[in-house]
């Protein structure tokens, strides 16, 4: 089983440099929305022996969620703003890949020696969580689009939640569902907000909100 656990974690690894090169925003939700399926699926994976109802809701409630839900709103978002690509961001796609290759260099060899408790059921698990996140960052702080700042917020959670899995199997399913309550909540309110200031401003660049003046 550790087999597709691990195969799971290097599709993750791959949807990330994907999001990194990637200029289309349809595209980039689509992106989110696999990454968001595959870390679903996970937790069936970890407990592929002694399933319980408590595994099966979380897998079923994270993959519809991140699989349908926020691709939905998101998409939604993008049609109301009629915005189809990041064509200007502040760090370039092949300048994002090659930070990319630097990052995940970083998280391997940071996941490999952070002295963490317990024992992950693969020695790939945090490396991938910390990549993620990494990435997560990276993409709020080097894109312009309100949107694409969204998905990098969504792929850090996503990055958490890898965390998540390999250190805290044993949490309450309330906690769970809680977390991925606020990020609904979270995504809700970010599409809300893209779409006022696409209709105030006819644009969803948030440098460009630094210049407003009273």
């Amino acid at each position: 089983m550790n087999n597709w656990i691990e195969a799971l974690i290097v599709l993750v690894v791959l949807t990330n440099l994907r999001l990194l090169g990637t200029s289309r925003l349809i595209a980039c939700i689509r992106i989110v929305a696999f990454q968001g399926i595959l870390l679903g699926v996970l937790p069936l994976l970890f407990h592929a022996n002694d399933l319980t109802l408590r595994v099966m809701l979380q897998a079923a409630a994270s993959t519809f969620t991140k699989g349908v839900v926020f691709p939905w709103l998101l998409s939604r978002a993008v049609r109301e703003a009629d915005v189809r690509r990041e064509l200007e961001p502040i760090i370039g796609y092949t300048s994002s890949l090659l930070i990319g290759c630097v990052l995940l260099g970083t998280a391997l060899y940071v996941g490999w020696r952070l002295p963490l408790p317990g024992t992950a059921s693969t020695p790939f698990m945090v490396p991938a969580a910390l990549f993620t996140m990494m990435v997560g960052l990276f993409t709020i702080v080097a894109r312009r689009k309100a949107l694409t700042q969204v998905l990098g917020y969504l792929a850090m959670e996503n990055g958490i939640y890898t965390f998540g899995l390999a250190f805290a199997e044993k949490e309450p399913l309330l906690v769970e569902m809680g977390i991925l309550l606020d990020v609904f909540v979270a995504v809700f309110v970010m599409g809300i907000t893209i779409y006022h200031i696409n209709r105030e401003f006819d644009h969803i660049d948030t440098d460009q909100l630094s210049s407003l003046k009273d």
